[in-house]
């Protein structure tokens, strides 16, 4: 195992998701493009997006009332310029996504915008109902294909950023279709791999969703922020088996209510919105109203709606409760907050850059500071398509180096089989993170949490050799670290962070970020 193949490239984009396709893409034009996924390019949090896209389209709204619902969302702990950039660029961005084939739905010839939680107008684009990611991830993937400058390897894993003086000098990854190492030469990694979600017990997120961009990033010197604000989804469908699904936001927007054990409507009572509250807000009542009657989850009700608008309008959540024994229009449907979104990430600037030269970062892996405390709804797709043009924009600036010279000297560790052990940790501190670290955070809980996970560490340290499943381990549990002791270092509560001992929010907070990088390995204020 001390042989690799060496590949290089110009540019070198993880993950197949909306902010890595796009922005392939627009690399292209100036260079060849490599792009690596440790699945198949399907398997993103894109795939499963259901609800949308925000931008502004509509006459009746603006930029500013976008930026307005999204420093609102935000809970007073947006970067005010980022915001600007997202709000501004939406339309264009988006226009472009329909040029490169993506087929959003239209009514009488016009594209048909729906509302989502916290939105004052209707922006929010769909496609075939409820699979709008699926629906871009397809478009993006065909796109990319017959680009003669983009090369898509599949079931590649990222083990490590390769770096020389705070440079990028390339990545080493594992093949599981070549079961070797691969090393990319590159002076250019664009990390779009994705956010966190399966480090929690319950979540909305794919598998692949592990946080190994931000690992790898923190390995390579990347500084990591703003990792206490996990956005759970209010309503994921929960399932005696444990099974679980997202049901999007819009299914709120179009009507549906939420209704406790005794069949109460009670978001009036926690927010003016209601059902269409901040989703912070939406899934702490969730669990209060929950807790009341010493349950897990409470019920969205859409009953009051016709069938065949249910049907047409979000087909795979019908056709998906419809095989759980669930009759849309007829039954009330349990759910409850689940893990969504992973707001903070590694740290850049307005163009995507990190403080590693060479090294960028896209969509949710990235902490852009567009989203606050806590994202608004349908921005998420949009932040791919903003921030994956400006780094664009960026590098087209550089005068690309084509040719590459150098040897790369590694110690590789030798491949060997997973024992079991490593899944064994990932499942105990999975149900721990959701346990301590979910909606509601206390010290005490907290501060046992960030010890089990430093103890988990040094177990994992001490499984020699490489395989996915070990790797995979140690991403999640640093991971864990970092949300666990942001968590316990921010008292107060603000968006999707709540401290049930600091249950307000503290003016003395709101401008202050906790990052983490090696010279700071349990963070720091600033």
């Amino acid at each position: 195992m001390s042989e690799f193949e060496k590949i290089e490239t110009d540019f070198l984009v993880v993950g197949s998701g909306i902010a890595g396709l796009y922005t392939s893409l627009q690399l292209s034009g100036i260079g060849e493009v490599k792009v690596i996924t440790k699945d198949e390019i399907k398997e993103s949090s894109t795939e499963y997006a259901q609800g949308g896209i925000a931008a502004v389209l509509d006459k009746e709204d603006s930029w500013r009332l976008h930026k307005e619902d999204t420093l609102e969302a935000g809970d007073g702990f947006c970067d005010e310029k980022a915001v600007e950039v997202l709000v501004k660029n939406s339309s264009k961005r988006v226009k472009e996504l329909i040029e490169l084939g993506t087929q959003f739905d239209y009514i009488e010839g016009e594209l048909d915008l729906a509302r989502e939680g916290a939105h004052s107008r209707r922006r929010v684009l769909h496609a075939r109902g409820d699979a709008t990611g699926q629906e871009i991830r397809e478009s993006l993937t065909k796109a990319a294909k017959k680009d003669g400058e983009i090369e898509l390897f599949e079931r590649m894993f990222l083990i490590d950023l390769i770096t020389n003086e705070q440079k990028i000098r390339g990545a080493l990854c594992w093949s599981d279709e070549r079961e070797r190492y691969v090393v990319y030469s590159t002076d250019h990694v664009i990390l779009a791999s994705g956010g966190c979600g399966m480090v929690f017990q319950n979540t909305t997120n794919p598998k692949v969703t592990t946080g190994d961009g931000v690992s790898v990033a923190y390995r390579a010197g990347a500084e990591i922020t703003d990792m206490e604000f996990i956005q759970f989804h209010p309503t994921a469908f929960h399932s005696s088996n444990g099974s679980s699904f997202l049901i999007s936001e819009t299914v709120r927007g179009e009507g549906g209510l939420l209704r406790n054990e005794e069949g109460d409507r009670f978001m009036l009572e926690y927010h003016e919105d209601a059902e269409l509250a901040p989703r912070d807000v939406v899934a702490r009542a969730i669990v209060k109203e929950a807790k009341k009657f010493e349950k897990d989850h409470v019920w969205l009700d859409v009953t009051h709606l016709d069938d065949d608008f249910l049907r047409g309008r979000f087909p795979k959540i019908y056709q998906t409760l419809q095989d759980f024994g669930i009759k849309m229009a007829e039954d009330l449907i349990p759910v409850g907050p689940s893990a969504h979104y992973m707001i903070g990430g590694v740290k850049t600037d307005l163009h995507g850059s990190t403080n590693i030269e060479g090294l960028y970062a896209c969509g949710e892996v990235a902490s852009t500071g567009v989203h606050g405390a806590n994202r608004l709804a349908s921005n998420s797709l949009l932040e791919g398509l903003v921030f994956g043009k400006r780094i664009y924009e960026k590098i087209a600036e550089e005068d690309i180096e084509k040719e590459r010279s150098g040897e790369f000297d590694l110690d590789l560790p030798d491949f060997q089989e997973e024992t079991g052990k490593a899944a064994d940790l990932k499942d105990q501190m999975r149900e721990l993170m959701m346990d301590k670290a979910g909606i509601v955070r206390k010290e005490d809980e907290l501060v046992e949490l960030i010890k089990r996970l430093e103890d988990g560490i040094k177990s994992v340290e001490d499984l020699k050799g490489f395989n996915p499943e070990i790797w995979e381990s140690k991403n999640m549990l640093q991971v864990g670290k970092f949300v666990s002791k942001s968590a316990l270092m921010r008292e107060e509560s603000r968006g999707a962070h709540y401290r049930a001992d600091h249950p307000t929010k503290n003016e003395d907070w709101k401008d202050k970020h906790i990052v983490f990088d090696r010279e700071h390995t349990e963070g720091y204020v600033t």
